[in-house]
This record gives structure tokens, sequence and C-alpha cells, in this order.
């Protein structure tokens, strides 16, 4: 099997939680968080971990409504991916990520993390979840494995 390193995003409108993983040991990790305000900015941290972990493709998570209905975040959040896809040339594809907050949070609560001082940890961790979520979908049977 052929190991490749997968980035994910969890698009705010404040921050971008950034995690990794690679599909062979599928399993993703919180990497950082990016709050810069302006665009510009936001890209040029996306470029320069894009350089140093040199993806494969990246994962952005789609939010939905509880019912599955798009909203306005939904919108940005693919006006993001389209953006990542134009300026960096990589596959991009989404995850749904509700609930990756919520999952986040209580991870977190448990590891003894103070939630209202370490927003960016949770935007980190929401990534993380994207992303293990996308393995789970994607990635949930080794072809080697197979009959």
């Amino acid at each position: 099997m052929h190991d490749e390193i997968v980035m994910a995003f969890d698009f705010g409108v404040r921050r971008i939680g950034v995690a990794i993983g690679a599909t062979m040991l599928k399993s993703a990790r919180p990497l950082t968080t990016i709050a810069a305000a302006a665009n510009a900015a936001r890209f040029e941290a996306i470029g320069r971990l894009i350089v140093q972990w040199q993806p494969a493709r990246l994962v952005v998570g789609l939010p939905l409504a509880p019912d599955g209905a798009e909203h306005e975040m939904t919108a940005r959040s693919r006006r993001f991916a389209n953006q990542l896809r134009g300026r960096f040339g990589l596959p991009v594809e989404f995850a749904d990520e509700r609930w990756s907050s919520t999952a986040a949070e209580q991870s977190l609560r448990a590891q003894g993390h103070d939630l209202r001082r370490d927003k960016p940890a949770i935007d980190a961790a929401a990534a993380a979840v994207i992303l293990q979520s996308y393995f789970d979908r994607t990635h949930h049977a080794d072809p080697a494995l197979s009959a």
C-alpha cells in the first residue's frame, strides 16, 4: 500500500484548525491553528505548512446543518476549498464536519484542557476529528487484506 500524507482544515472566520495524518496509519493528529485575519496571511501560513509536510491531498471540513442542509458557512468552506485547490494545485476533498467541534471539546476536556483559554486547540483538534472521519470513510479496508 502506498502511504500519503493528508492535511485537513477546520475552516472558520476567525481561525483555521489544521491536522495532519498518513493514509497507511489511518490516524490523524492536530497540527496547529492559523489565527491570521487577512486572507493573504492565512494562505501564506498554509503554504508554509504544505511545503513542510508535502501532503498529497487536502481535506476541508464541510459544515452542514444537523439535517444535512447547507448554509452560509457551507458556502464559505466550499470557497476556501476552491482557493486551496487553485493556489496549491493539490486535490481537495470534503468531509462532513457535523459534531467535530463537540467531539474535539469532549476529548480536550477529558485531557484536562481549559477550553475557555485554549480556543485554538479546539480548532486543531476539530481538524483532526474531520481528518479521522475522512480516513474512516475512505480508507476503512486495506485492499491487500481483502479476499
